[in-house]
Formats: structure tokens, C-alpha cells, sequence
């Protein structure tokens, strides 16, 4: 997953982040913006885990969402 996509069509990803981690306020995903560094360090808060398990379940969300990016707006 190219993480400079996600960024750039964040509106069309938060859903889906918010769908996989639903302690997620809207306000934290608005903060991150698509940035993976970001969106690890508010899994690790609000699920209270471990980097590495941050970085696993990120790792399983890429695998699951690599074939369905955004559609791009026409």
C-alpha cells in the first residue's frame, strides 16, 4: 500500500480505518491525515498495545486494502 496515495485520498481511507479500529474518534483521524507513522502511535493509545502490535495490525489492514484503493475523482 503507497502510503503517499492514502495521504493524498485520506477522506476515502478514513472510513475504512474507522471501520478496523473503531476507538478512533474523528478527531484523531483527522489529526493523522494519512500518515502512517501518526496513524500507529493513536493505535498504540487508544488500544493501548505495543508498537509491534500496532505495526502488525497496520501491516494486516495494507495486505487486506492493497488491491481496493480509492477511486480517484474524476
Amino acid at each position: 500500500m503507497n502510503w503517499d496515495i492514502v495521504e493524498g485520498n485520506w477522506k476515502q481511507f478514513k472510513g475504512k480505518v474507522k471501520a478496523q479500529w473503531g476507538k478512533l474518534t474523528d478527531d484523531h483521524l483527522d489529526v493523522i491525515a494519512g500518515k502512517r507513522d501518526d496513524l500507529s502511535g493513536k493505535i498504540q493509545e487508544a488500544y493501548g498495545i505495543t508498537k509491534d502490535e500496532a505495526e502488525a495490525q497496520l501491516k494486516k489492514f495494507e495486505d487486506a486494502n492493497k488491491d481496493s484503493p480509492p477511486k480517484s475523482p474524476s
